[in-house]
């Protein structure tokens, strides 16, 4: 019982931790821009590899564990980076993040089942054929779309032009994110109502 409680401990501990680091996360590109004329690159650098390695040390989920590896490599980038240019160091933690999100849609492609039907599973554990098709074509758009979302975050880093920079990685990216997880949502519902449907009428 005692081994219990502590761990339902450790992991509203780890779901508190990793919320800081993902609104901290979510402003970083807003901080950056505000102050980067008075802060050094270089502190924003180390701010943003504090910021990663929490949410490796934060990451008590099954699917978040597979990034520890990962962002703890991100880390050490990150780090040798600074060295030969804090001003892109300072601004890669977006593009980072995105990448490591990729690797995670990605591997379960190598791995099935697929990190979408994963996820979809939860509410529906007799997943059709039709939809685990769906499921590994969606984990696809995602991971393309992530790869291709850490690849502007980086140009617009290494353009220097912190102004765009800050308009991909604090608005466009996440409102291009939202329109493809609530539209996935809208058809993987739809999709899924209908494999129920037919259960019952077979």
């Amino acid at each position: 019982m005692r081994s219990l409680l502590n761990r339902f401990r450790q992991n509203a501990a780890g779901r508190k931790g990793t919320a800081v680091a993902v609104v901290i996360g979510a402003a970083y590109p807003f901080l950056v821009y505000a102050l980067h004329e008075r802060v050094s690159p270089s502190v924003f650098a180390i701010g943003a590899c504090l910021l990663l390695f929490a949410r490796a040390y934060f990451s008590s989920s099954g699917f978040m564990r597979l990034l520890r590896v990962p962002l703890l490599a991100a880390v050490a980038a990150l780090g040798m980076l600074s060295i030969v240019d804090a001003t892109l160091a300072s601004r890669i933690y977006p593009a980072l993040i995105s990448l490591m999100f990729a690797a995670l849609f990605g591997s379960t492609l190598r791995h099935p089942p697929s990190l979408v039907e994963r996820m979809a599973r939860v509410r529906d554990p007799d997943l059709s054929s039709a939809g685990q098709d769906y499921c590994r074509r969606l984990t696809w758009i995602w991971t393309v779309w992530l790869v291709t979302n850490a690849a502007i975050a980086t140009l617009l880093s290494a353009l220097h032009s912190i102004e765009l920079w800050l308009l991909w990685t604090g608005l466009v990216s996440y409102v291009c994110s939202g329109v493809l997880f609530l539209g996935e949502m809208l058809i993987r519902d739809r999709l899924l109502a209908g494999n129920r449907q037919r259960g019952r009428d077979a």
